[in-house]
């Protein structure tokens, strides 16, 4: 007989909310499926993830990074699917999305949304945004930015078991078709140098090499690193002791390569990508960088163009160390000193005795650091204005920039990407000019005597040209982001950050609060108060009753841990997104923004 008493029956895990997931619609079509369109009603049976993305963006290219493991692991049950929505209107080219699914190594069916029709029936807000919907057919979960591989995966494994066990879940291969290999040498460059020597060195992004060019830009002399050494690599500089600096991007970290020996050796970076709250300065292999995309020696230091975190850091050879040099990891365009300063995908440098120019991409913006570490901007506004007028520097606008390059005469010309161009800037004259069109995604250029050499990404080739004595005359053309405007009722608005902690994890409060909320707005008089930072991620808003529309600016993070009371050491994670919500004041509006960082909005499902 069993005396002991019955186990406790375990408490049912909560119900998730049940959304219907809208159908995917695009103009552009599908890419990576072998011709063939793709429907969710035809992947019922199937878990299948939506990522949201723009190929502009930094953290996006994160996620693609993140994702790739579940991926793999779980290929015969879960289907991702790239919902391509263009922030730049280059991003809306079809042959660009095409370009960018190569470059970047995209193994999943991507749809090309250029008119943002799924974008706008799934009510995303950010990129990216990572929506999950169950073998049924109902959405489960929607997140916001980086680093919820984790937690997906979680839900993923939830999903195959009760799914499972249902009889609703289908498992077989995957519609992913990969497309054809072209052949070239160079495949999707990304930046250039010339050695001593008078050869050209290219980062082979795409191909994860450098190459090493003649001086005519077209012979191959050798191939450097295809073995694993480089992902992705983009910047190079050259020391002065005649080596060269790597920015080896995806694997966040900084290598030299020794023209001479053939060597390679790391220089900083662990490897792995830093996240908030992590050191910032100390030994340069032991501190973690996010994909260092440009690189310049300038005042005995290595500058470093942290894209990932929207700053500036060096690296020291004398002592061999890093530390940061100037942004706040605030994405945006703010001037002062360095430390108060805002950047935004800071992708090029270029060095001259008394400035350092970056081209800061996702503004369109041409900025500097001065001697004394202040930064300023010559040209560009902000995230989400851009486009191709020439003239005084004030009104001339770029679209998205990745590449600078100092001239002779103390000009500089800039790699003006998404134009398929190449600019001029004047710090005398205070004009912007185009040098040249017809370019394929220029994402560098470098001199070589009386000649510019310009990185042209998408046409994976060096293109030799003669320096203009004249300016080529272009209609000039202003763009802002194309996103639908939520219309807000003036007065009180309710932001609410949606963030519910992964299954199994808690919020971690072990040294304070684990979240953080900052608001702002452009302009700054559309809010009269609930702008600045704290530690809740629900605010009361006071939007201003004169200012017709704007731009609310929030930026959101929780960290959570593993909720395993016997573990002294539990895994821990970072979420965080940076959001710009372009707002119209209407009466009758709205008085709740919801904005979902991870989980579910139950308000706005019921």
């Amino acid at each position: 007989m069993n005396d002991a008493a019955p186990a406790p029956t375990p408490a049912p895990a909560p119900r998730r909310a049940r959304v219907r997931a809208p159908e995917l619609i695009g103009k552009g079509g599908w890419l990576n499926t072998g011709g063939k369109e793709l429907s969710l009603a035809g992947l019922r049976g199937r878990i299948v993830i939506l990522d949201f993305w723009t190929f502009c963006c930094i953290n996006c290219l994160h996620v693609l990074d993140e994702l790739r493991e579940l991926e793999e692991k779980h290929r015969d049950t879960v289907v991702i699917v790239g919902v391509h929505s263009p922030k730049f209107v280059h991003e809306a080219e079809h042959q660009a999305v095409v370009d960018a699914v190569e470059r970047y190594g995209v193994e999943h069916p991507v749809l090309d949304d250029p008119e943002l029709a799924t974008w706008k029936q799934y009510a995303v807000r950010a990129w990216p945004t990572l929506v999950v919907i169950d073998p049924e057919g109902y959405i489960v979960a929607q997140h916001a930015g980086e680093g919820h591989a984790h937690a997906i995966e979680r839900l993923v494994e939830e999903l195959e078991a009760e799914h499972g066990a249902k009889g609703t879940l289908r498992r077989g291969d995957g519609p992913y078709v990969p497309p054809e290999p072209v052949a070239t040498d160079l495949r999707f460059p990304g930046k250039a140098i010339v050695l001593p020597s008078g050869n050209f060195l290219v980062s082979d992004t795409t191909r994860h090499q450098l190459v090493e060019l003649g001086p005519d830009g077209e012979s191959v002399v050798r191939r450097i690193g295809g073995d694993g050494q480089f992902k992705e690599p983009q910047g190079l500089a050259l020391l002065p002791d005649g080596r060269v600096v790597v920015a080896d991007t995806v694997h966040h970290a900084l290598r030299a390569f020794d023209p001479v020996s053939g060597e390679i050796e790391p220089l900083a970076g662990t490897g792995r990508q830093w996240w908030q709250g992590q050191p910032t300065s100390g030994p340069a292999l032991d501190i973690d960088l996010s994909s260092p995309w440009d690189v310049a020696w300038w005042r005995g230091k290595v500058w470093i163009a942290m894209a990932g975190v929207h700053q500036l850091w060096t690296y020291d050879p004398e002592t061999a160390t890093v530390e940061v040099a100037a942004g706040t990891t605030n994405e945006g365009l703010v001037d002062g000193p360095g430390a108060e300063a805002w950047f935004a995908q800071p992708s090029g440098l270029a060095a001259t005795e008394d400035r350092l120019w970056v081209a800061d991409s996702e503004t369109s913006a041409l900025r500097y650091v001065d001697a004394e570490g202040a930064v300023h901007t010559a040209v560009g506004t902000g995230l989400f204005d851009f486009g191709h007028r020439d003239g005084d520097a004030a009104q001339a606008l770029l679209q998205h920039p990745l590449g600078v390059t100092a001239l002779p005469d103390g000009s500089v010309a800039v790699a003006d990407t998404y134009n398929h161009a190449l600019r001029r800037y004047d710090p005398a004259s205070g004009e912007v000019t185009t040098l040249a069109t017809d370019l394929r995604e220029p994402s560098d250029a470098v001199l070589a005597g009386d000649d510019i050499v310009v990185v042209e990404s998408a046409r994976h080739r060096l293109t030799r040209l003669r320096l203009p004595e004249e300016a080529v005359r272009v209609e000039a053309v202003a763009h802002r982001t194309q996103r639908s405007a939520t219309e807000v009722a003036p007065g009180r608005l309710q932001l609410d950050v949606v963030f519910q902690a992964p299954a199994g994890q808690k919020l971690d409060t072990r040294y304070g609060p684990s979240t953080r909320l900052l608001v702002s707005s452009t302009p700054p008089e559309l809010l009269l108060a609930g702008e600045g930072t704290g530690t809740d991620l629900a605010r009361e808003l006071s939007l201003n009753p004169e200012v017709a529309e704007g731009v609310l600016h929030v930026s959101a993070m929780a960290a959570s841990c593993d909720d395993d009371p016997e573990n002294e050491y539990p895994a821990c994670h970072m979420h965080q997104q940076d959001w710009g919500v372009p707002v119209r004041l209407v009466e009758g509006g709205a008085s709740r923004l919801p904005l979902v960082l991870a989980g579910m909005d139950a308000e706005g499902a019921q």
